[in-house]
Order: structure tokens, then sequence, then C-alpha cells
């Protein structure tokens, strides 16, 4: 293409779908770990912002050699950046406990730089970055889990009749698993039957904030809570 203001219709199918084909791949990752961005979200995101590069530099190519007319491609695409952040910040969650969701944000506001690059012409920078962010997202994240990610905050939740040195039953039992318990919240509720003439039965329901320097079977841990004395219930977040 001799004349940098025109682009003819192939290479225009050509852009979008290789927007589609590098969007779809980051947006199969997400899929795959169950993220709220995932497959068509990324592919949507990254050809959509091929389309409004394309638009923003050969769309008004007609005005081009107009007095008075200045043609600012890289206006449209800097809107692009900026207005993708909201798509992102609704992949962020924040639980009481953790936020989670920022990786997936993130890999939505790369993709769309991704999708401007495709728009503009560097296929050989949108390749790469493709492959880096993917290689981001995939191994990365296995080499984090497996040396680098540090203590993780998780939520016990209990619900038990009030018994004996309960407290001190599930604490000393979290502190053998290597759990560290941050925070504790018991509150008590007496419960009568009704009819019954026998005295009320008091039912605790006790909140810990727990801190864990590696990884645990939650369901294994729920079922050596469960089993202590006067436990009825147990969520493990």
């Amino acid at each position: 293409m001799a004349d940098p203001w025109y682009i003819d219709n192939v290479h225009i199918l050509l852009r979008l779908l290789l927007s589609v084909l590098l969007g779809g791949l980051v947006g199969l990752e997400r899929e795959r770990s169950n993220h709220a961005a995932g497959l068509r979200t990324h592919i949507l995101v990254c050809m959509g912002s091929t389309l409004i590069i394309m638009l923003s530099i050969y769309g008004f190519s007609e005005f081009v050699h107009e007095v008075n007319i200045r043609i600012d491609p890289a206006r449209l695409a800097s809107a692009v950046i900026t207005g993708i952040g909201f798509l992102g910040a609704g992949t962020i969650l924040f639980t009481g406990k953790s936020i989670t969701g920022l990786t997936t944000a993130a890999s939505v506001w790369v993709i769309a730089a991704v999708g401007l690059s495709i728009g503009a012409g560097f296929y050989f920078a949108s390749i790469a970055a493709t492959f880096l962010i993917l290689l981001t997202l995939v191994v990365f994240n296995k080499l984090e889990q497996r040396y680098i990610r540090g203590s993780k905050l998780h939520l016990v939740t209990v619900y038990a009749i009030s018994e004996p040195q309960l407290l001190e039953s599930i604490s000393g039992l979290l502190e053998g698993e290597g759990i560290t318990v941050k925070k504790a919240i018991v509150n008590e509720r007496s419960n009568v039957a009704y009819g019954e003439l026998q005295p009320p039965s008091t039912t605790l329901e006790i909140s810990l904030n727990v801190l864990s320097k590696r990884a645990f079977d939650p369901l294994a841990l729920a079922s050596r809570i469960r089993k202590l004395e006067g436990i009825s219930m147990v969520s493990i977040d």
C-alpha cells in the first residue's frame, strides 16, 4: 500500500480476522480459567479496537488534503485505551476479604492495545505481544502459584452449638494445618423450640479471617472441622 491514507478491502478483512484470532487466543485462556471476561469478550474488544483504529487512520482520508483540516490518527486510539478501563473495571470484584479480577482487567486492556496495533498494520508487534500475553497468563501463573505466591487470606465460617473449649479446638486444628487466625467474630444466638420447657440452647456463628502460607484442600479441612463436637456447618472461601 503506497498511499498511507488508503487501505483495500483485502487488508481490512485480514486485519479483522487477525484480531479475532489473537483476541480469541487470549480469551480462550481466560475462558478456561472461568473468568468473567472470556473468549467472546476478548474477541470483541480486540476486533473493536482494530476497527476503530482503521476508522481513525483511513476513514477520514477524503479530508486529508482539505484546507484547515488536520487529521490525527491517534485521537481515537487514545479514547479506546481510556474507555476500555470501564470494561476492565467490571471484571474486578471485591469479595470482602480480597480483590479478584485484576489480571483479567489487565488482559482486556492489553488486548485492546493488540487490536489497535493490528488495525495500524503492526502485525509482528501484535503477534509478539499476544505470545507474551499468553506466556504471562499461563506460564507465569504456574510459576507464581508454585514459587512466588505468598500467604493467602481465606474466610472460614462455622455454625456450632456452644461447647466448652470449642474455640480452642478450632484454633488448635487450624494451627496444626499451618493456618493463622488474623480476625475472629463470634455471634451468639439463643434457640428455644416452640412449646419446649427446656433451657434454650446457644448457637454460635464464628467467622474467621485466616492466613495460609501454603495451599490446602478446603474440603478436607472442612471435614476435619466438622468432626469437632457441636459443629453443624462449615464454609470455607
